[in-house]
C-alpha cells in the first residue's frame, strides 16, 4: 500500500516532463510541476500552523489550481474536506462546521459561497521553499466528503489514503487504463466520480487529464478532441444525445463511461448508434471511492447491468447480509480496500451500514445473474409499495425513456387512501416537444402495464439532481405536490 504523496512523487521520478493535466485554452501542469507545487503547498500550509490531519477544505469549480488544493493537502497529509458548491448555503455551512475546516480554499468565483474566511487559491501557494514534511502511513485519513443528504443532514464520508487510491485503482483496473491514455474530466471534483475515477484514475495510471471547467453540450467533443476516454452521468448521455448539432468526433476515443446512476438501455444503444463511441457502464459510491462494478472492456457486456466486480467484492444479501442465489434480489452489499473507515463523528450510521465482517451495506436493490452480472432494480428507500407489491422506479423510467422526446425522467410514490402508495412520475421533454401526460401514461401501460404505470406524469423544465447527476425522487415528489 501506499499514499497519494508517493504516487505523486513516484510518477514525477518516473515520468516528470509528460502532461498530467491541461485546460482545453492550453494551460498544462506536467507530473514534476505538479510535485513542486505540492511540497510548496504543504509548506505553506504548514507554516500557517496547518498539517497532517487537520481538515482543509476546499470551494471550487474544476481547474488547475483545484487540482493543485486536492493534492496539495493530501500531500501535506491533511484531511482534505470537500465542498459541494451546488448544496446550498445551510449545507455547506453545515459541512464546514462538522469537518473541523481549518482553512477553506476558494476560486474567485466560489468566494461568494463561503460565509466569513477563506483563502482564494493563487499561484503564490503552489512556489516557493519546501520544508521537510511530516511521515504519512496508508492508513491515515485522506478525504472527507459528504453525501448529497437527500433525507436529513448529510453524512462524512471518510477515506484513508489506502481506500482513495484503491478507487483509482479499480478504475485503472476495470478500463485498463495506462500511460498513454487522455481522460476528459467534466464532472466536478468535489464529487467522488470526478475526484477518483478521473483525477485518481489518471494519477495512479500515469495517464493525463484535460479538464474545461464544467460540462457543455455545445463544447464537449472539442474538449475531448485529445481523449481517449471520457466519465459522465446518465443526464450528460441524454443531454448529448438531444443535441441536434452533428459536431466533429474526437478520433483516439475508445469508450466513455457512465455512472452515479442507472443508464437507460434505450439511451445507451441510441448514443452508441449515432457516435460510434461504447458506453461502459459503472456503478460506484462515495463509500467506495467511487466504482465498484464495470462492464468488461472487451467480450461480453450487458446493457442494462452496470456489469461485474472489480477490485472488490460485491453479493446481492437478504436482511441478515447472507448471500442469495443467483436471480433473487436483495442488497448490494461490497467489501473491499476501497470501502470507507467511517462516517465522520456517527459511530451509529458507521455500524449500521458496515457489517462486522466488513460487509458495505449500500442501499441499493438488485440480482446477480449466472455470468456475475448485477442488475440494479432500485433503492430501498425509494420502493414504490403500491397495494403491498413492490415496484421498482428504474422500470417506469425506462418505459418513458423508449420515448424519443423524454431526456430525463424520474418516477417517485405518491401517498395514496386506496393503495397506501401510487406511482408519479416527471419528465423533461425536448424542445418544442407536444408530448402530453396522457400519452405518456398510455405509453407506460402498454410497456409495463396499468398497475406499475403512473397515474400520472408531470412535465417539468428541469428535473431536481444532486451533485453527481443523479434524479431525486424524493425531492420530486415535494416539488410536484399541490
Amino acid at each position: 500500500m501506499r499514499t497519494v504523496r508517493d504516487v505523486i512523487d513516484a510518477q514525477a521520478a518516473r515520468q516528470g516532463a509528460a502532461v498530467f493535466l491541461k485546460t482545453p485554452d492550453g494551460d498544462e501542469l506536467t507530473f514534476l510541476e505538479l510535485q513542486r507545487s505540492c511540497r510548496s503547498f504543504a509548506a505553506r500550509l504548514l507554516g500557517h500552523g496547518i498539517g497532517a490531519g487537520d481538515s482543509v477544505a476546499f470551494a471550487m469549480p474544476n481547474g488547475l489550481d483545484t487540482v493543485r488544493v486536492i493534492l496539495g493537502s493530501l500531500y501535506a497529509g491533511c484531511l482534505t474536506t470537500a465542498v459541494n458548491l451546488v448544496a446550498g448555503a445551510t449545507t455547506i455551512s453545515y459541512v464546514l462546521e462538522h469537518s473541523g475546516a481549518k482553512v477553506v480554499f476558494v476560486s474567485e468565483a466560489s468566494r461568494h459561497l463561503i460565509e466569513g474566511d477563506a483563502i482564494v487559491a493563487t499561484g503564490d501557494w503552489f512556489d516557493g521553499d519546501d520544508d521537510e514534511l511530516t511521515p504519512l502511513w496508508p492508513t491515515d485519513d485522506a478525504l472527507l466528503m459528504y453525501t448529497s443528504g437527500t433525507t436529513g443532514r448529510p453524512k462524512g464520508v471518510v477515506h484513508t489514503h489506502a481506500s482513495l487510491l484503491a478507487g483509482g485503482d479499480n478504475a485503472v483496473l476495470a478500463h485498463e487504463l495506462s500511460p498513454e491514455d487522455f481522460g476528459l474530466c467534466v464532472l466536478p471534483l468535489y464529487h467522488i466520480n470526478g475526484l477518483c475515477v478521473s483525477l485518481m484514475g489518471a494519477l495512479v495510471s500515469g495517464g493525463s487529464l484535460v479538464m474545461p471547467p464544467r460540462f457543455s453540450v455545445s463544447t464537449f467533443w472539442s474538449d475531448a478532441r485529445d481523449c481517449t476516454w471520457f466519465s459522465i452521468v446518465p443526464t450528460q448521455v441524454s443531454y448529448l444525445l438531444h443535441d441536434e448539432v452533428d459536431r466533429e468526433m474526437p478520433k483516439r476515443l475508445r469508450f466513455g463511461r457512465s455512472a452515479s446512476a442507472p443508464l437507460s438501455p434505450e439511451i445507451q444503444e441510441a448514443f452508441e448508434a449515432r457516435f460510434k463511441v461504447p458506453i461502459i457502464e459503472t456503478m460506484g459510491l462515495t463509500e467506495t471511492a467511487a466504482q465498484i462494478l464495470s462492464n468488461p472492456m472487451h467480450g461480453l457486456r450487458k446493457i442494462g447491468s452496470p456489469g461485474i466486480p472489480y477490485g472488490n467484492e460485491v453479493i446481492i444479501a437478504d436482511p441478515l447480509q447472507m448471500e442469495l442465489p443467483c436471480g433473487e434480489e436483495g442488497e448490494i452489499c461490497v467489501r473491499g480496500s476501497n470501502v470507507l473507515r467511517e462516517y465522520r463523528q456517527n459511530p451509529q450510521a458507521t455500524a449500521d451500514a458496515i457489517t462486522p465482517v466488513g460487509w458495505l451495506r449500500t442501499g441499493d436493490l438488485g440480482r446477480m445473474d449466472e455470468d456475475g452480472f448485477v442488475f440494479v432494480t432500485g433503492r430501498l428507500k425509494e420502493l414504490i409499495i403500491k397495494g403491498g407489491e413492490n415496484i421498482a422506479p428504474r422500470e417506469v423510467d425506462d418505459a418513458l425513456y423508449t420515448h424519443p422526446d423524454v431526456i430525463e425522467a424520474g418516477a417517485f410514490a405518491r401517498a395514496c387512501a386506496d393503495y397506501g402508495q401510487r406511482v408519479e412520475a416527471a419528465v423533461k421533454l425536448t424542445e418544442g416537444s407536444t408530448l402530453t401526460s396522457d400519452a405518456l401514461v398510455k405509453l407506460c401501460r402498454e410497456r409495463i402495464g396499468n398497475f406499475k404505470a403512473p397515474d400520472h406524469v408531470h412535465i417539468l423544465s428541469e428535473l431536481p439532481k444532486g451533485p453527481s447527476g443523479k434524479i431525486q425522487r424524493l425531492t420530486l415528489a415535494e416539488l410536484t405536490s399541490v
